[in-house]
């Protein structure tokens, strides 16, 4: 048996897909031409050749870009589209025809579904392999003298090892103010080595302690060695500090689940931030579908005021989205929100308005 996509079906998915392009395409030049007009001096100055700037930079900046962007260009040209189809009285014809409102909604559903589910793969696996593209790009023509500095560390480097740190620098392979506590399964202390700083060397695959001082636990018996330079071997590397060499954003899904796993068992403040990216992944690509409802929703009704008074009240709601996520980040970057909350909840509130804006829509 043949399948045959109904004609008004493939009228409003063409609008939707078309309408969508159209919008990212433009918008995506206009960022692009502020972008180069802000970087421009840069590019002159590190003499960055124009097919670098071009493929390997720009190329790679776009599906950033979409994923970033796309539920809230979905939302504006479906806006776009829908109001043009009620002033049209398009609407009012597909209705009067037989065709219920439920019914008008399942291209939109399906435009949606084949933009979800696009960027649930570009999020996952496209987006990190063009981060380190990027990242190249970027620290070749642009951070050139970009140095990378972390403070007031602390995590388990593994079972019953604990590292803290007043600061690392990620250029020099350094720690200041450093301390490493090993435990026994018991959970008392065994050996506390702390130094004033220490160094990583790549030949000796040692660490040079500068002001170190050795303290060893046996019972209640306590036996302390200092030195003002020496060369140790810690159960440490440098990338256990450098959390920039293990950047979230070039970790496809697979990867990043694994570093959550390991973050978790150092017991460091950056799983969080993982988590987050993680579930953003995940869960993001749902906008897509809430932002076209509540579009179709505000849009389907002939008004007045035509298109402007559906692009306010759609911006309005839009930037209402964005800032909720936002609030509900820093509640788990900074509070006691867990990470999956943080992005469930603004998708699950506005899912909540979404069926709330098409129950009341004009029918």
């Amino acid at each position: 048996m043949k399948f045959t996509y109904p004609l008004i079906d493939r009228y409003i998915l063409g609008k939707y897909i078309k309408t969508f392009l159209l919008w990212l395409v433009l918008i995506i030049v206009i960022v692009i031409t502020f972008d180069v007009s802000e970087k421009l001096d840069d590019f002159l100055k590190n003499q960055a050749p124009i097919g670098e700037i071009i493929f390997q930079y720009y190329l790679n900046f776009i599906p950033n870009f979409f994923n970033l962007y796309g539920p809230l260009f979905v939302f504006i040209s479906t806006l776009f589209f829908t109001s043009k189809m009620a002033g049209n009285t398009e609407i009012i014809a597909i209705l009067g025809s037989g065709i219920s409102y439920r019914r008008m909604l399942r291209p939109y559903l399906h435009g949606a579904l084949i933009l979800a589910l696009g960027i649930l793969v570009i999020g996952n696996f496209v987006i990190p392999r063009s981060n380190i593209h990027l990242k190249k790009f970027e620290d070749k023509y642009i951070h050139t003298n970009h140095r990378s500095y972390y403070s007031d560390l602390h995590f388990q480097t593994s079972r019953g090892v604990q590292v803290y740190a007043y600061s690392y620098d990620v250029n020099e392979r350094s720690a200041v103010f450093f301390q490493q506590d090993s435990y026994d399964p018991s959970g008392k202390l065994k050996v506390r080595v702390t130094a004033n700083k220490i160094i990583y060397d790549t030949a000796t695959d040692a660490w040079t302690a500068q002001g170190m001082t050795m303290r060893t636990f046996d019972g209640d018996k306590e036996t302390m060695r200092s030195n003002a330079k020496v060369k140790i071997r810690l159960k440490l590397k440098p990338d256990d500090f450098n959390l920039a060499s293990k950047q979230i954003s070039t970790m496809n899904s697979i990867e990043l689940y694994h570093h959550i796993q390991h973050e978790t068992m150092r017991g460091s403040g950056a799983v969080i931030a993982a988590k987050l990216e993680f579930y953003q992944r995940l869960l993001n690509p749902l906008a897509f579908i809430v932002m076209t409802f509540i579009g179709v929703a505000i849009s389907s009704r002939k008004t007045r005021g035509g298109i402007g008074i559906h692009l306010a009240i759609g911006i309005s709601l839009a930037f209402g989205f964005i800032v909720l996520m936002r609030v509900c980040s820093v509640f788990s970057e900074n509070g006691n929100l867990p990470p999956f909350l943080a992005v469930f909840v603004p998708q699950f509130v506005f899912g909540i308005a979404a069926l709330y804006l098409i129950k009341k829509a004009p029918k």
